[in-house]
């Protein structure tokens, strides 16, 4: 049974415009064509592409998907290559989460530190700006200045 891009695209979970640019830079290879051009996809070819979404969606890059999609063809692999390339990617997600986490301390920190009122002065804004925060003195705040100008 053979499917069109709008088919391969449904059966699949990826979009027809990824579908071509996964051809394009070679993640899968080219869809046959029908005597009028068309593209049409085969079993395969759409089981390809759920592998390709699907170690996406857990972030692997486009590089590390092509290692996996060889891995994956060849079935003489040791699978001790699948789990130190998977591994790798943990330590990576690790990596990421902890430079989200430490935006994320710092925005909170931020935003404790302004008054969020009517007062123009702002330690969110002056942090982007690359002013340092400093303690905030009781003339600033007498004179309507927020926490760290």
């Amino acid at each position: 049974m053979t499917m069109n891009i709008g088919e391969a695209s449904s059966a699949s979970g990826v979009s027809a415009k990824m579908i071509r640019y996964y051809e394009e830079i070679g993640l899968i290879a080219p869809a046959g064509r029908t005597a009028s051009n068309y593209r049409f996809y085969d079993a395969d070819s759409v089981n390809r592409l759920r592998f390709v979404r699907r170690a996406r969606s857990l972030g692997f890059s486009l590089e590390e998907t092509e290692r996996l999609l060889k891995l994956w063809d060849d079935k003489a692999r040791a699978s001790a290559e699948v789990k130190a390339l998977a591994l790798d990617h943990v330590e990576e997600l690790d990596r990421k989460i902890a430079e989200m986490q430490a935006m994320r301390d710092t925005l909170s920190h931020l935003a404790e530190r302004c008054h969020g009122d009517d007062r123009p002065n702002c330690p969110i804004l002056a942090d982007l700006e690359g002013r340092p925060l400093r303690q905030k003195t009781a003339a600033k705040e007498a004179r309507g200045g927020c926490c760290g100008d």
